[in-house]
């Protein structure tokens, strides 16, 4: 019983390090370090002074979005001369090629067969010669300043890539999908925000995140998380990673739950291929309080975390009847059975599109953290003729 006991605490140490901890000691971290090193503003470059930079877009069916996106796109504030809009629209078998066709200012690679994103990527690179790239998804839109804002950004020779920041926007009647993403996505950000005052973001998200062309490194074409391992790969050559909230995508939230359900698995598992594939990161020898970063923000939600989160419930069963500190374990019981029940309640609301903010937190937390456990099934059964590949969700 003493070893369930220690095994009970130690999972609520990890999930609540995980989730809350982490961000209070990262703030902590982020106070100390600028009372002491003064943050230092980069110039503003002028017009002559920014580099050319490919606005790079890997697409597969998106006509319905492709004047929406073209129009955002040239609206953009970046001279018009230094800016060069790529497409690559592999396997799209509708009408996306025929709609940029009216576009003559983007440049279309497209190739019929459909081998997933991150062989778009590298084939598509191949063909990009300027000194950043930006990487952008078709259905998400940019400010205006977001462009000059990363450029400005790389002044800082030490950064190797800028991460944008991703914004839900969620309709007045929003269910757990779009509210629960939105939300999840504003603390993502603030998080992000400390990691990068720090020292570096922790990766970077595909709606809208640049690099410096040079550092680009093939990705296997079965990877399923491409923004995150390229970003990284990117921290593995000695360079760190700036977020900028000032430069954001914008996107709607996920349709409904079910749709939401297939991002997060294919995050999920990303998540956990990424860390087999980044080992390197583990070394504080090599990477310093980088590898603390990682391993706190990213590392223990894609693996261990989730697993004891859903673990507490049944331990906590155990402790109630085999310990003299019983109403201690009651109360923690009772809590934890609070949390799944509003939870729950979140998720019935969801299916009928009841607003209601305050239920969408629990219910969003344990549909994400479930989602973890199905990525990790998802890894190991999917076959051959997936592994590049994934079934969109259907957004908002």
């Amino acid at each position: 019983m003493a070893f369930v006991e220690i095994l009970f605490w130690v999972a609520v140490a990890v999930v609540v390090y995980t989730y809350v901890g982490y961000g209070i000691i990262l703030w902590m971290m982020v106070k100390v370090k600028e009372w002491f090193i003064k943050p230092v503003a980069l110039p503003h470059p002028t017009d002559e002074e920014l580099p050319e930079m490919t606005l790079f877009i890997t697409a597969y069916n998106e006509e319905q979005v492709v004047d929406e996106k073209m129009a955002n796109c040239l609206d953009l504030d970046y001279p018009r001369e230094k800016l060069h809009i790529v497409w690559c629209t592999d396997g799209s078998n509708d009408h996306t090629v025929e709609r940029l066709g009216c576009w003559p200012q983007a440049t279309v690679l497209h190739t019929p067969e459909r081998k997933g994103k991150s062989a778009a990527m590298n084939r598509g690179l191949q063909y990009v010669h300027t000194p950043l790239v930006a990487f952008t998804d078709a259905n998400t839109m940019l400010n205006r300043a977001s462009l000059r804002l990363i450029a400005q950004a790389f002044l800082d020779q030490k950064v190797g890539c800028v991460a944008g920041e991703k914004r839900i926007q969620t309709e007045e009647k929003a269910d757990a999908a779009q509210g629960g993403e939105g939300l999840y996505w504003r603390y993502e950000s603030a998080l992000k925000a400390l990691d990068s005052r720090l020292y570096s973001a922790a990766g970077a998200a595909g709606e809208l995140f640049a690099i410096r062309r040079e550092l680009f490194q093939p990705l296997e074409e079965d990877t399923l998380l491409d923004d995150f391992v390229l970003s990284l790969r990117i921290v593995e050559q000695g360079y760190r990673i700036a977020y900028l909230k000032e430069a954001y995508a914008m996107e709607s939230g996920s349709a409904n739950l079910a749709e939401e359900e297939k991002r997060k698995v294919r995050i999920a598992a990303g998540g956990l291929q990424s860390i087999a594939r980044l080992w390197p990161l583990f070394n504080p020898l090599r990477y310093g309080i980088f590898s603390f970063q990682y391993v706190s923000h990213r590392v223990l939600r894609w693996s261990i975390t989730p697993v004891l989160l859903f673990a507490l419930l049944p331990l906590n069963v155990v402790l109630l009847f085999g310990t003299e500190r019983t109403a201690l374990y009651v109360i923690l019981w009772l809590l934890q059975a609070l949390f799944y029940l509003a939870g729950s309640l979140g998720y019935y609301l969801s299916m009928r599109r009841t607003k209601n903010k305050l239920l969408f937190v629990p219910c969003y937390f344990l549909f994400m953290n479930l989602n973890v456990l199905r990525g990790m099934v998802y890894l190991s059964t999917r076959n051959d003729k997936e592994k590049g590949t994934w079934e969109k969700a259907q957004r908002a």
